[in-house]
Parts: C-alpha cells; sequence; structure tokens
C-alpha cells in the first residue's frame, strides 16, 4: 500500500468515527427533545383553556408532583427489585443442567408475563390487600420476565472456548463469571432491563385500581368525570416518563458496553 492509500484510508475512517459520533449524539438528543416539546406543547395548550373547579383541583404542580413522585417510585423500586431477583437467577438457570427447574421457573416467569396486567393487579389484591406493595410485587411479576430471559441468553452465547482459556489460564468459575461472562453479557442484560423499565411505567397506570397511587389516577379520573384535559395530561406524563426512562436506560447501556462489543 502506498502512503497516499494509507493517508486515504485512515482519512476515509477517521471521518466515518466522526458520522457515526454525529449520528450517536443525534439519536441521544432526540428523545429529550421531543419529551420536552411535548410537554411544553401540553403546557401552551392548558393555558389556552378555562379550567372549572373539577379540572384545577386536579392540573396544580402540587397534585402532578405528587402522583409523578408516586408513579417513579413504584417504577424505579420494582426494576430495582426484578434486577436484584432476576439477575441471579438468571445466573444460577443458565448453570443448572436441571430441565426441570430451568421449566418450572422460565414457566412461572411466563406466567406472569403472559396475565394481563390487569389480572396480575386485581388477583394478587383479592389475595392479598390493596395498597404500595401488592401493585410492587404484581410489577415485578409481570417485569421479571425479560431480565430473567436476557440474563440466560447473554450468558449462553458466549463462546465456550472463551471460558476455557480463561480456565486454563488458572481463573475461576466465579472469575470467569464476573470478569469475562458478564462484562460480555451485559448489552443483552441491560436490553432486558429496559424492557422491564418501560413495562414498569405503563403498567403502573393501573396501581390506581388498588388505591395505589401514581399516573394512573389522573387518567381514571379524566375517564370517570369526563375531563378530558385531566386525561390528555395523564397520558401525556406516563409517556414522556416511559420515553425518558428508556432514553436513560440506553445512555447507562452505552456507557457499560464493554470497548469493541
Amino acid at each position: 500500500m502506498t502512503v497516499s492509500s494509507a493517508t486515504t484510508a485512515i482519512s476515509t475512517a477517521t471521518a466515518a468515527r466522526r458520522t457515526d459520533r454525529r449520528l450517536r449524539i443525534l439519536r441521544r438528543a432526540a428523545t429529550p427533545a421531543i419529551v420536552v416539546s411535548a410537554l411544553g406543547a401540553l403546557l401552551l395548550w392548558l393555558s389556552t383553556l378555562e379550567l372549572d373547579s373539577i379540572e384545577q383541583r386536579t392540573l396544580n404542580w402540587e397534585y402532578i408532583a405528587l402522583r409523578t413522585g408516586e408513579h417513579l417510585n413504584l417504577t424505579i423500586v420494582a426494576s430495582i427489585l426484578v434486577a436484584v431477583l432476576a439477575i441471579p437467577t438468571g445466573i444460577l438457570l443458565s448453570r443448572t443442567r436441571s430441565r426441570a427447574a430451568r421449566g418450572t421457573v422460565l414457566g412461572l416467569a411466563n406466567i406472569g408475563q403472559a396475565t394481563p396486567a390487569v389480572g396480575v393487579v386485581i388477583l394478587l389484591a383479592i389475595l392479598w390487600q390493596t395498597g404500595y406493595t401488592t401493585a410492587l410485587v404484581a410489577l415485578v411479576v409481570y417485569s421479571f420476565l425479560p431480565v430473567l430471559r436476557n440474563t440466560m441468553i447473554g450468558l449462553e452465547q458466549i463462546d465456550p472456548f472463551v471460558k476455557e482459556s480463561a480456565l486454563g489460564m488458572g481463573m475461576t468459575r466465579g472469575q470467569v463469571l464476573r470478569r469475562i461472562e458478564l462484562p460480555l453479557a451485559v448489552p443483552v442484560i441491560l436490553a432486558g432491563l429496559r424492557t422491564s423499565l418501560v413495562f414498569c411505567v405503563g403498567v403502573a397506570t393501573i396501581a390506581t385500581f388498588i388505591n395505589a397511587g401514581g399516573l394512573g389516577d389522573m387518567i381514571v379520573n379524566g375517564l370517570k368525570l369526563q375531563r378530558f384535559p385531566v386525561l390528555v395530561t395523564g397520558a401525556v406524563l406516563v409517556a414522556s416518563i416511559a420515553l425518558l426512562i428508556d432514553w436513560v436506560a440506553s445512555v447507562i447501556e452505552d456507557v457499560l458496553r464493554p470497548k469493541g462489543v
């Protein structure tokens, strides 16, 4: 290869990297821009309306902040519990040779996922009690499968020769798991967590039916009282939270992704 050819190849590669970097920045900026635009349009629209006394009791900063805080609390706590429970379970199942154990755990997780969200919430409320704790358990049950399945897939797709090489170098199985398998499986596991987070945001709206609060209160009140501004505000806020949480998770996924993967 001549000097000019090498220089051209380096310039092309540098330009490609710059283009890829710009595209990543644009993709990362797109979601916050959409959310800010939607919330700004909502606020502008509400400012043009003459709200009656019922709408004013709901469409005020104190009420909206309270319901948004409840919604975020349910979503974040449920997602943390799912990660704490599903990832270790997925690691254990990826190492067991017992088909019965794998089939039983995956079957139970599939039942939680396949059952309609309203059914899970209401059934737990009937069998147990109403309130925050029941809603939290329902969210964990409904969001458990994506993280469990992705953890197993992420670990099982790693080339066995990579693990054998690490063992041959004197590493213990625990060290192979911590230093090689889990870092390589991070992108797949985080994809499952992103799915779980979005599930939690959506299903948390149903928590209102068992007195667990959240933005579902606004949506249900808007439907029952036939107050369109209240209904639209609740729906836009839930959609905005889902988009922002998915965006934050995608940024964390990019940061934690091993170089070259």
